[in-house]
């Protein structure tokens, strides 16, 4: 599914797991008869559900790709997460031989799986229950549908189309130095402490962890 070399590969699909979960965002990618489709949706994980987990989400009905995705062909999932470019700058071998380039730093999951389409109230509306507690839940003042005209929920659920896909497949790519040696990798470190955007420091963060290095 993804070009992954063995240095930056995570296994385990707890960490896999814990990944999905963090990701606000997801994005969604399908074949058609006229090629890949795609969408940028939040997804719900139910990870105890068959070996790997389910992901559920939903799509607006106008979206053509709930009906011209081909239901034989595997969903594709994207997770990412936190990412920062890499100056060469940062690496101590610059100084050494100058055989040093830019990068790119990032942590991303792919997931893979058949891909079921759905429009049943019901099912709908314990999703979009699920989606909402997910994204309210711990704030001082939480919204939930039932804040809403029921007549008006019903309206909405009418203009969606939810998906599930039963995972088959998930692979774990965390890009994060460990190709380079360990006072490089402490460079970029460094390095990252002093950019300012959030990714930047996200992905520090990331490559302070241990528990984030692929399993050997």
């Amino acid at each position: 599914m993804v070009y992954l070399p063995p240095a930056f590969r995570v296994d385990d699909l707890a960490q896999l797991h814990a990944h999905i979960a963090q990701c606000g965002l997801a994005t969604l990618v399908t074949t058609g008869a006229a090629g890949p489709l795609a969408s940028h949706v939040p997804m719900l994980l139910d990870a105890a559900a068959g070996g790997h987990g389910r992901l559920l989400g939903h799509l607006a009905r106008a979206n053509a790709q709930w009906q011209e995705s081909d239901p034989s062909k595997p969903a594709l999932a994207i997770f990412m997460g936190p990412d920062a470019y890499v100056s060469p700058s940062w690496y101590p071998s610059k100084a050494e031989s100058g055989r040093v380039v830019p990068t790119w730093n990032y942590a991303v999951v792919h997931a893979l799986g058949p891909v079921r389409f759905f429009d049943d109230a019901a099912e709908l509306r314990a999703l979009v229950d699920r989606l909402t507690d997910r994204h309210e839940r711990g704030r001082s003042k939480p919204w939930q549908t039932t804040d809403a005209p029921e007549r008006f929920i019903e309206s909405q659920l009418k203009a969606i189309v939810g998906f599930e896909i039963v995972i088959s497949g998930i692979e774990g790519k965390y890009k994060l130095s460990q190709n380079r040696t360990e006072p490089d990798r402490q460079g970029v470190i460094e390095g990252l402490a002093s950019e300012a955007t959030p990714t930047s420091q996200a992905t520090r963060a990331l490559m302070m962890a241990k528990s984030t290095l692929p399993q050997k």
